[in-house]
């Protein structure tokens, strides 16, 4: 079992940065991903950002050019910045390895004011 602590997020203003955190302990060995999700109220959870465990990243095409996430298969972050209203919403950590080895965080709310 894979156990995903997050931290970040919060309240701030448009065109202001936060950064989110995420910690993976457990069955480290079999992840293949690691990434951030969000999910707005009424809206299905979307991909934000991932990275696999050969590096590759992942970028929603919505904040291409605003966020960055970087980290190993362990630990992620997602620095985010110009956000933007249509940001709001709860961000979720995951971390994949199979069907049978899904994880995801409590998720974090950030919410980005006008």
């Amino acid at each position: 079992q894979v156990q995903l602590v997050e931290s970040g997020g919060g309240l701030v203003q448009a065109g202001g940065s936060l950064r989110l955190s995420c910690t993976a302990s457990g069955r480290l060995f079999n992840i293949y991903l690691l990434g951030w999700y969000r999910q707005a109220p009424g809206n299905e959870r979307e991909l934000v950002a991932s990275l696999t465990r050969g590096g590759e990243t992942r970028y929603a095409d919505s904040v291409k050019g605003r966020f960055t996430i970087s980290g190993n298969i362990a630990h992620i972050d997602l620095q985010m910045n110009a956000l933007k209203p249509e940001d709001t919403a709860v961000y979720f950590c995951r971390s994949f390895a199979t069907v049978q080895e899904d994880y995801w965080g409590q998720g974090t709310q950030v919410t980005v004011s006008s």
